[in-house]
């Protein structure tokens, strides 16, 4: 067995991917964020230098089918950044697609045979081969688009081993969404829980983390909820409780209001210039390394090949 990260650019080593934003969209264009589309590669491009001067080494592009993704486009930013790049296939929960998307009426098997392809051949007519599968889930509900899309992932993952991402919205569901994945076969140590920290318990966390999930932690500079030290105290916490060992850091900026290239602030560079700091001082240079470097490469690493 030969574990690997597969990035847009090929795959590579474990040891290879380094510092990893576990969570950011480079393009995106989806109903729910009107005006707010990522929809220029020069200016995707720019924000990714930036991310990369922070002090990133690699990132996960998670802007999965229908909402606007450019493979090409992503693989050009990172062969010209230097930023090693994963990309999700998959599926957003359905209030991301208009309705009437024929992807919202898609069985199990279609969705299932669309990943696959995505993982294994290429995305959107290109050789850019997808490195994780997402899923997404709407606050304390799954439509029965979102179920199919989580039975599809949780089969797919559990015949690939490829790794997991989920939106969970608020932070809800979290146990649900692990019993969804694991009925199908997909061990909950393959899956990253996007967005639990919008709900910063640290008790639910620890046990997440006790089934083996990662915790997302993405909600940096989103003020508008709770200060950064909110996040911190309680991402501290679960270290504190032994947890350590299954938490990632992301931004999910993922508008551009909020891309310095494209004008806005804070920016992709947020995650590492201003926040990473703090939590280095909260649980020290060791924890912090597996946060950054140890977690994302265990949680991405599969082997394609078997």
């Amino acid at each position: 067995m030969s574990l690997r990260v597969r990035t847009v650019l090929g795959d590579i080593e474990p040891g290879e991917l380094g510092a990893t934003d576990y969570h950011e969209h480079l393009f995106q264009i989806s109903p729910l964020l009107r005006g707010d589309e990522l929809d220029d590669e020069s200016a995707s491009g720019r924000e990714a230098e930036h991310l990369r001067a922070a002090g990133a080494a690699a990132m996960v592009e998670a802007t999965p089918t229908g909402l606007g993704r450019r493979p090409d486009a992503v693989a050009r930013v990172s062969a010209r950044t230097g930023l090693r790049i994963v990309h999700v296939t998959g599926a957003h929960r359905e209030a991301h697609y208009a309705v009437g998307d024929p992807l919202l009426d898609e069985p199990v098997d279609a969705l299932m045979n669309r990943f696959h392809h995505d993982l294994f051949s290429g995305m959107d007519g290109t050789t850019v081969r997808a490195g994780a599968v997402k899923a997404g889930a709407g606050y304390w509900s799954l439509t029965a688009f979102e179920r199919r899309v989580l039975t599809a992932v949780g089969q797919l993952a559990a015949g690939t081993g490829a790794p997991v991402m989920v939106h969970l919205e608020h932070g809800s569901a979290g146990h649900e969404v692990l019993d969804l994945l694991a009925a199908e076969g997909c061990p909950e140590d393959q899956v990253a829980l996007a967005h639990v920290d919008r709900n910063p318990d640290p008790v639910l966390h620890r046990e997440l983390a006790a089934r083996g999930a990662y915790l997302g932690y993405d909600g940096a500079a989103r003020h508008q909820r709770w200060p950064d030290s909110v996040l911190i105290d309680c991402l501290a916490a679960v270290v504190e409780g032994g947890a350590g060992d299954r938490v990632l850091l992301g931004g999910d900026v993922a508008r551009r209001t909020r891309y310095v290239a494209y004008g806005g602030m804070p920016g992709l560079a947020y995650l590492f210039e201003r926040f990473v700091p703090r939590v280095r001082q909260a649980v020290g240079d060791a924890v912090l390394g597996s946060v950054l470097v140890a977690n994302p490469a265990r949680w991405l690493s599969w082997d394609p090949e078997q």
